[in-house]
C-alpha cells in the first residue's frame, strides 16, 4: 500500500542498513579479537572502583577524534582485556579500521619484517589503523631490537591515531619490559600525553569465580 517514492525510500534505507552492518562485521573480522567480548558483557557491578560513565563515554568514540590512548593498568583477571575489547568493537561499529595483537605479537611480527625486508611496509600498515590494541604489555620482557621497533609504530601514531595499551605493571616498572630508560621515558612521555589512564585495582574475575566455585564444590 506503499506510495512508489515510499517504497523506494523504504528499500533504500535496508540497503543502507545492511551495507553498514556488513562493514561492521567485516572490521571486526579484521581485527583479529581473540574472543568477541561486548561491552554489555561486562560486568560493572563487580568493579565498583571504574567508572562506568567513563567508560560508556568513550564507547561513544570521543577519543578517537582526540586521538587520545586509552591505558588500562592493573593485575590479571580483573577485565582489562575484555574493556580494550569492547571499545574496539565499538569503534569497529563507528567506522573504524582495528587491529587487535599482543605486545609479544608485534614484535615479533616486526622483528621478522625487518629480516624479511618489508619492515617499513609493517610499520605504515600498523600506523594507519583507525584504532590498535596492544594488549599484555608487561607479561614478557622485549628484546633490545623489539623494544626499538615497538617505539617506532607507536611514534608513528602519536598525536595522530590513538592506541588502548593494557598492562599488567606500573608505569615506574616499565624498564624491565623495555630494557632501555631512556627509551622507556621517551616511550611513556609520547603515549600517557593526554591519555585516559584507567587503573583496575579490583579483586581479578577469574579468582572470585575459582574461589566461588570450590566453595561450591
Amino acid at each position: 500500500k506503499l506510495s512508489y517514492e515510499e517504497f523506494l525510500l523504504s528499500l533504500t534505507d535496508i540497503e543502507i542498513q545492511v551495507r553498514k552492518e556488513n562493514g561492521r562485521q567485516r572490521r571486526i573480522k579484521d581485527a583479529n579479537f581473540p574472543l568477541l567480548k561486548p561491552l554489555d558483557t561486562f560486568d560493572f557491578e563487580a568493579a565498583q572502583e571504574l567508572d562506568a560513565r567513563h567508560i560508556k563515554e568513550l564507547a561513544t568514540g570521543s577519543y578517537i577524534k582526540d586521538s587520545r590512548n586509552i591505558i588500562f593498568l592493573g593485575k590479571s583477571g580483573t577485565g582489562k582485556t575484555h574493556l580494550a575489547t569492547a571499545l574496539a568493537m565499538e569503534a569497529c561499529s563507528l567506522g573504524y579500521r582495528t587491529r587487535f595483537t599482543t605486545a609479544c605479537a608485534l614484535c615479533n611480527e616486526l622483528i621478522e619484517a625487518r629480516d624479511e625486508k618489508i619492515l617499513s611496509r609493517t610499520i605504515k600498515r600498523y600506523a594507519g589503523y583507525g584504532i590498535l590494541v596492544l594488549d599484555e604489555l608487561g607479561y614478557i620482557p622485549f628484546s633490545k631490537e623489539g623494544s626499538e621497533l615497538l617505539f617506532q609504530v607507536l611514534t608513528e601514531r602519536h598525536e595522530k591515531k590513538p592506541v588502548i595499551i593494557t598492562s599488567n605493571m606500573g608505569f615506574g616498572d616499565w624498564t624491565q619490559i623495555f630494557g632501555d630508560p631512556n627509551l622507556t621515558a621517551a616511550l611513556l612521555d609520547r603515549i600517557t600525553h593526554k591519555a585516559h589512564i584507567i587503573n583496575c585495582t579490583w579483586e581479578s574475575f577469574r579468582l572470585k569465580e575459582t574461589i566461588k566455585n570450590r566453595k561450591r564444590t
